[in-house]
């Protein structure tokens, strides 16, 4: 079997797994936000949907806090969930607004064309 057969195997496989966790990708409130930020509408919500990082970076403290008092092990994995989910809001405000100005470009371009063109 060649590499690009393995490869393009893998590819159908990582594939057929996204397709099979989307319905479940839905339930997850930071992807919902991430979601609803990305559309052309969304896209100026970015910057404050960074504040929404806070509580995720308080529950962290909090959570280490209580693992080294002496709490169960099994927090860590909640500890890096919420770290996941910090980064993933603390992103939202950088690229929604690349995007933003990325969207607005053409329409900019078309306004100073039709600015500049005499009327009549």
């Amino acid at each position: 079997m060649f590499l690009s057969d393995r490869v393009r195997r893998r590819w159908h496989q990582s594939e057929n797994t996204a397709q099979n966790l989307e319905p479940a990708r839905r339930l997850f409130p930071t992807n919902r936000i991430r979601d609803a930020v990305y559309t052309r509408r969304g896209l100026k919500w970015g910057v404050p949907a960074m504040l929404l990082a806070a509580p995720y970076i308080a529950a962290v403290k909090l959570l280490t806090d209580h693992i080294e008092q002496g709490g169960p092990g099994w927090l860590h994995l909640v500890v890096l969930l919420c770290g996941w989910n910090t980064l993933k809001m603390l992103w939202l405000g950088p690229v929604s607004l690349i995007l933003l100005a990325r969207a607005r470009r053409p329409s900019a371009r078309i306004a100073a064309h039709s600015a500049r063109r005499p009327a009549g």
